[in-house]
């Protein structure tokens, strides 16, 4: 089975790999999932770039930290979707192969240590609409899924 794949691939560009974890977060109801805003307005699941010799959970436990003041367990992995974007603040082109998981529970450790960001609750399916990655909303599809059949 192929993975999702999210964007374009223009032809004659070249794409930066920039491979990513990122995870759903939900209230105990599973009523609502967290986000987190970027400078530049747009909206994501919490997690971000893997970086060298890390591996999925060392990489999101990293960025969880890092944008939300969370600690979290690892739940479910939902999967992989790859995404083609171009970053205009980086000017470059990404191929971003997206690992989506699920966490089974979280706590607050203290504050973000990234203060620019903005952190938000929504209803699952606002979140979906604001989410600015198509393989972000591609998870959250995946995580709603599973929930159901868990219920």
């Amino acid at each position: 089975m192929t993975n999702p794949t999210f964007g374009v691939k223009k032809e004659n560009v070249e794409y930066q790999s920039r491979y990513g974890v990122y995870t759903v977060i939900a209230d105990k109801e599973k009523e609502n999932i967290v986000l987190v805003q970027a400078p530049n307005g747009a909206w994501f699941l919490p997690g971000g770039e893997i970086e060298k010799n890390e591996d999925h959970a060392q990489a999101l436990k990293r960025e969880l930290i890092e944008e939300l003041g969370y600690e979290a367990n690892l739940g479910d992995y939902l999967g992989q979707a790859d995404e083609y974007f171009y970053s205009s603040h980086r000017d470059t082109y990404f191929y971003n192969p997206a690992y989506i998981y699920e966490v089974s529970d979280y706590q607050k450790a203290g504050e973000p240590l990234e203060d620019f960001n903005h952190i938000a609750w929504f209803p699952v399916d606002l979140a979906i609409e604001k989410l600015k990655r198509g393989s972000h909303k591609w998870g959250i599809d995946i995580w709603k899924k599973d929930s159901i059949k868990r219920t």
